[in-house]
């Protein structure tokens, strides 16, 4: 139910019931990875409605509006290293491949070419590169 989702919780009874439903469970938390510790619960919840809860933990929509100031349409994995060097202040490329759901020392070009399209989109200065690592620049 909860496939390819990366949650983090310190509740051991919590971390059993992801683990049951397919999660990712996490020994620590991420930049990109749902906090469950965050998340309010008022009382007990079904299966649907931790879902629900959790699916709107991983929306960053508002996040991206607070940093361009309006509503802009990015591809998931743009969204993430968005959020991901908003929140950091900066990452390298193998942090970056993280925070994006993939091992830092796995071959894959997913970080270079979303950083490529959104150079693209708003300007080579938006991503910038200091001595290995990624910052926003100009927004």
């Amino acid at each position: 139910m909860l496939t390819g989702i990366r949650i983090f919780t310190s509740d051991a009874v919590w971390r059993q019931i992801l683990g049951d439903l397919n999660a990712t469970v996490l020994e620590s938390p991420g930049y990109m990875d749902v906090n469950l510790d965050d998340i309010e619960f008022d009382g007990p919840v079904s299966t649907m409605e931790l879902k629900a809860r959790i699916i709107a933990a991983l929306d960053m929509s508002e996040m991206i509006h607070r940093i361009f100031g309006r509503a802009v349409s990015l591809s998931r994995p743009q969204a993430k290293i968005v959020v991901a060097l908003y929140k950091s202040g900066g990452m390298t490329s193998d942090e970056l491949k993280v925070a994006l759901g993939y091992a830092h020392d796995t071959a894959t070009h997913a970080v270079d070419t979303a950083i490529y399209q959104l150079r693209k989109t708003f300007g080579h200065d938006f991503i910038i590169n200091s001595k290995g690592v990624y910052s926003l620049g100009r927004v």
